[in-house]
């Protein structure tokens, strides 16, 4: 017993990749300076229709920040933040197609029924 090495303590963990991909993490906040709303974008930076589990992670990850923003998390962790309008935006590379825009319109109509706006906005990668 007394021979064995002392357990490592854990390594620290790499921070989570951001993504549409990934739920667990809120790519991005910031305040748009213009209309005052606290913006959580989504990244996207695969093409539309290049996983078949695309919407349904996308789906997933709206999900998320709904929790995220309704369950008083943001206002918690930012303070300065709390009582703004928020925005969600999904930052894709291109616009969605025509398959997509029934399930963006739908999620723009949840969001907005909890008064969040939701928009997309294509940004063409480098």
């Amino acid at each position: 017993m007394g021979d064995e090495a002392p357990i490592p303590p854990p390594a620290a963990s790499a921070p989570e990749p951001r993504g549409v991909f990934n739920p667990r993490v809120v790519d991005l906040i910031e305040l748009d300076r213009e209309t005052g709303e606290v913006v959580l974008v989504m990244l996207e930076e695969r093409p539309w229709g290049s996983d078949p589990a695309q919407l349904r992670q996308l789906e997933g990850k709206l999900n998320s920040y709904l929790s995220y923003v309704l369950d008083g998390f943001l206002a918690s962790q930012y303070p300065d933040y709390a009582g703004r309008r928020v925005r969600f935006q999904l930052d894709c590379p291109a616009p969605p197609r025509e398959e997509e825009r029934p399930f963006l319109t739908a999620a723009r109509n949840f969001a907005a029924s909890e008064g969040i706006r939701f928009v997309v906005k294509a940004i063409p990668l480098p």
